[in-house]
């Protein structure tokens, strides 16, 4: 099976570091500094889309001098204090990848933000494929997965999509591809339940309990 699994917010707990960067961001340009609810809203966007959404009043040029500033902020913190996958993450992808399993990251982040953050975790070879949101659309439309389909030659419905944000589980739905939700991310586990999704998992090895797994 292709199972996909978002980024941000369900591997890793790096929800707080990239709410802390694009407040420390603001502050340095003089902005009104969004609250965390309000940051949390737009994780799993990919950066452009998301800048957009917090401070739409901003022209292009504002909205690139926040991104430059996220971006050093971001990176400052995480050499200070690198983000960690969630408990039971590590070992529940190993036994994946060991029982056969094909496993994808489709995710907000930048393709050199995550080739970065997968070499500092040693996992650069460790999943099949990944797709970054500044080489194909930002989550919600599907365009990540449908391409991810494409490489594997698998139909959305031997694929899984896991997420922790409303926009994991609508590009998912849009095709038709079972998702997993889980509790502990950007997004309340009450906005994620209207999307049907087959499990919501509050530890990442529930996954192995799915039934399509067992």
């Amino acid at each position: 099976m292709l199972l996909i699994f978002d980024w941000d917010g369900t591997l890793s707990d790096s929800t707080g570091m990239i709410t802390q960067a694009m407040q420390m961001a603001a502050d340095d340009l003089g902005w009104q500094v969004p609250l965390d609810k309000e940051v949390h809203e737009i994780i799993g966007l990919g950066l452009p889309e998301a800048i957009a959404r917090l401070f739409p009043l901003r022209g292009e040029v504002e909205r690139q001098q926040i991104r430059d500033r996220y971006a050093f902020h971001f990176v400052a913190l995480d050499q200070l204090r690198p983000s960690m996958l969630f408990p039971a993450v590590q070992e529940t992808l190993e036994h994946l990848r060991a029982e056969g399993h094909q496993l994808a990251i489709a995710t907000g982040k930048s393709r050199r933000g995550l080739d970065r953050i997968l070499a500092n975790l040693g996992m650069s070879s460790f999943f099949h494929a990944t797709r970054c949101a500044d080489e194909t659309a930002s989550k919600p439309p599907p365009l990540m997965l449908e391409q991810l389909l494409v490489e594997f030659s698998v139909p959305s419905k031997e694929s899984v999509m896991v997420g922790d944000t409303e926009y994991d589980m609508a590009m998912a739905r849009t095709i038709s591809m079972p998702r997993i939700a889980v509790s502990y991310g950007a997004h309340h586990v009450d906005r994620l339940h209207p999307y049907e999704p087959e499990l919501c998992m509050d530890r990442f090895d529930e996954l192995l309990t799915w039934p399509r797994l067992v």
